[in-house]
């Protein structure tokens, strides 16, 4: 079992903790697979609510870097690539998604808050996504979707830091909720789920997104396997220290 993430299931209700609170959540490898094997698995129990938080002191840093220098571009690539899969089946999963973040949410970590239907944070969070800097085209539709495009545009071509009163203003959150209040929220969406039958819910979470699947995976895919990826990182983390 993967103890990078504590997964559990009461009822119809998945519940994900990102558990790497040593360094601050960031999506290794081998925890992004456990998310996509979790949310994969979840398209076919019965899940109709499924809650994601993180532990310790924020909600995700983003892609893990810490070992990028001896992977190859085409491992770097891949882990993209796989990033980007996952956040797809989220954003499109026939269930609803609830998101608690806190903390500092960087890069890839901001984009999985984003993915999700629901989307609550604690007063203070901040977020950054600045995977533009370095040349990775990832999430940009969802986000304009999300906030709608001058403020894409806004957040993604200069990759600053914004935090939960105007990533609410902007609608890139759907509400700010101290942490006391998380399991009170989740209960509520939680009976409301029960609402709509499965199939009902399904097709309103299909008709509530713009499918860009394809093109999102192309243009990532496109980015990643451009010659020079690890020295734009390098650059990009040596510049951002």
């Amino acid at each position: 079992m993967n103890d990078e993430l504590v997964r559990k299931h009461e009822g119809h209700v998945t519940h994900l903790t990102l558990n790497r609170a040593q360094k601050a959540n960031a999506l290794s490898a081998s925890l992004v697979e456990a998310l996509l094997n979790a949310v994969e698995y979840a398209y076919t129990d019965g899940t109709r609510l499924m809650v994601i938080d993180g532990a310790g002191a924020h909600f995700c840093a983003g892609f893990d870097f810490s070992d990028y220098q001896a992977q190859s571009e085409g491992d770097l690539a891949l882990r993209f690539i796989r990033i980007e899969t996952l956040l797809q089946q989220l954003y499109h999963a026939p269930f609803e998604t609830l998101v608690f973040a806190h903390g500092r949410n960087f890069g890839a970590g901001a984009d999985l808050v984003c993915c999700c239907g629901i989307r609550i944070a604690a007063p203070g969070t901040t977020f950054r996504m600045p995977s533009l800097r370095f040349g990775v085209v990832l999430g940009t539709r969802r986000l304009a979707h999300r906030v709608g495009a001058d403020n894409a545009r806004a957040v993604l071509s200069a990759s600053r830091t914004f935090d939960a009163d105007e990533a609410l203003r902007m609608r890139f959150i759907t509400r700010i909720a101290a942490q006391a209040e998380w399991p009170a929220l989740a209960a509520a969406t939680r009976a409301d789920c029960d609402l709509l039958t499965p199939g009902a819910a399904a097709a309103l979470h299909r008709h509530g997104v713009i499918d860009s699947r394809a093109e999102d995976m192309a243009a990532l895919a496109g980015s990643v396997s451009a010659p020079g990826l690890k020295e734009r990182i390098r650059l990009f983390r040596e510049t951002n220290k």
